[in-house]
């Protein structure tokens, strides 16, 4: 008997033990690896419940449906299609059954397209009670149409990227990047031809998929001399009109290599110029030795403050999705005298996103306060009460308004007196123009324009960079520009 009773007691335990295992096992697949299970791209039910559901739609700020979900008859239930998808992909990302939400807005607002969002609960549970569809909110970008396919149509055929911001805000108008990928192709139920679209545009040189506006680093050239006055103004130690040393060449230090100017104009007289005259005609000379003589701490610190060495939130956080950010712009440190010349007229080792040459411009064009730029100006529930609304924030102070204004002064410079093609008649346009070269012995250049407009009331700061052409930047980029301002200043 006693026997009998040690037995049953065994088993009871046995019993007890696996009922327990099996609880936590339950417990830690339902509750604690859910959000992991659900996410994990082999996870089919989790697929087809994503697509079940109708997502919602990525707008422009005049309401244009750049992203939508519509009604299908598959298993997936819903299909998921970009309006003129080329043209808005660095903007919307994509949405597929294979990659879930990758890029852009699909992916910075994700939860909240969905519509599996925390925050949206109560919209849940309204829902639920009223048995009606969970629908994902709708995301209203800041993109100005009219801005995008103006820069969109003006970059075709190169390679190349236009970032136009407005300064008071930083709210993001236009974001192109060219050459660019149709999401409408990664956004097919059919597995087979998502898999080969995908690889055709992966493994496409050109590299489509690439976000040049704010994935990829490009050596600035001489816009990168803005920053460079920005420090000099800073010191007090300079103004518009200082002399500072130029000539016609320029050793640099340490080296036997001769650093000359592209024009007799950035020469200046008897081996000086003024600090405006500098800016104008783009002297390489004279920023090398002033780059040198501020020391690179200084120039390290401006360009910090505007944003060098950080990468850049544009858009979301960790819980609506993937954050859409600019990666960090470079410049470098420890460098030895010759390599800080060189830096100072934005050749050597810095490189920047087209990203971070729109804030340089717009924080110039805004008395030197630095708006934190953003992409989405609202988000709307199904029932398109507005959910949230993006306020404008300053992200930094890089330099004052009395050194901004005396940088617009010599940008307004630049377009009255050396690249006269910049000009829109009517209108003060305030830019610099770069010419960075790049390749093989120095063969192609990196062709940039940035600036605003109007100079005395800025409404439109931009970027424009021309990968690999053998122009300058007012030749290659520059009309890019003008495009772009016409069309703002229509408005």
């Amino acid at each position: 008997m006693n026997f009998m009773n040690k037995m049953l007691r065994q088993l009871f335990t046995a019993v007890v033990v696996l009922f327990t295992i099996l609880g936590l096992s339950t417990t830690i697949i339902t509750a604690i690896r859910a959000t992991s299970l659900n996410s994990d791209t082999r996870n089919s039910r989790s697929l087809y419940h994503e697509f079940g559901a109708p997502r919602g739609a990525i707008l422009a700020a005049d309401g244009t449906v750049l992203a939508q979900s519509t009604a299908t008859n598959d298993a997936f239930k819903y299909q998921r299609s970009y309006t003129s998808g080329a043209l808005y992909a660095p903007v919307t990302g994509f949405f597929s059954i294979s990659q879930r939400a990758d890029r852009g807005i699909e992916a910075s607002r994700n939860s909240l397209l969905s519509g599996e969002s925390d925050t949206l609960f109560w919209q849940r549970v309204k829902s639920a009670l009223t048995g009606s569809e969970n629908k994902g909110a709708n995301i209203e970008t800041s993109i100005d149409t009219k801005l995008q396919q103006a820069a969109y149509n003006a970059l075709q055929g190169q390679t190349g990227a236009v970032v136009a911001i407005e300064p008071k805000t930083g709210r993001i108008l236009a974001m192109v990047s060219t050459p660019s990928y149709d999401p409408n192709l990664l956004a097919t139920h059919d597995g087979k031809t998502l898999t080969e679209n995908y690889k055709n545009l992966t493994s496409d040189p050109s590299n489509p998929m690439l976000n040049n506006a704010t994935s990829q680093l490009f050596p600035p050239g001489s816009t990168f001399k803005t920053v460079v006055a920005a420090t000099a103004l800073e010191t007090g130690k300079y103004d518009t009109t200082t002399q500072i040393p130029a000539g016609s060449s320029y050793t640099l230090p340490g080296t036997v290599t001769a650093l000359t100017n592209s024009s007799s104009a950035a020469n200046g007289s008897n081996g000086s110029m003024s600090l405006e005259d500098a800016l104008t005609y783009s002297s390489n000379t004279a920023f090398a030795q002033l780059g040198v003589s501020l020391g690179q701490d200084a120039i390290a610190d401006m360009a910090s403050k505007l944003g060098f060495g950080s990468s850049i939130l544009i858009d979301g956080t960790d819980v609506t999705g993937s954050p859409m950010k600019a990666v960090a712009s470079n410049y470098p440190t420890s460098m030895t005298a010759d390599k800080l010349a060189l830096a100072s007229i934005g050749q050597g080792d810095v490189t920047e996103t087209v990203m971070q040459n729109a804030l340089i411009a717009s924080a110039i064009a805004n008395d030197g306060k630095l708006m934190r730029p953003t992409l989405v100006d609202r988000v709307r529930a199904a029932d398109l009460s507005v959910f949230s609304e993006t306020k404008a924030s300053e992200m930094s102070e890089p330099f004052s308004a009395d050194t901004a204004n005396k940088l617009t002064q010599m940008m307004q410079s630049v377009v009255t007196k050396d690249a006269p093609t910049l000009a829109v008649s009517g209108v003060d346009i305030a830019a610099k123009t770069g010419t960075a070269q790049i390749g093989a012995n120095n063969a192609t250049n990196d062709g940039w324009v940035i600036g605003f407009a109007p100079a005395d009331d800025p409404q439109i700061a931009l970027a424009v960079v021309v990968h690999n052409t053998t122009g300058y930047g007012y030749q290659s980029a520059g009309p890019i520009f003008r495009t772009v301002i016409q069309e703002a200043l229509k408005q």
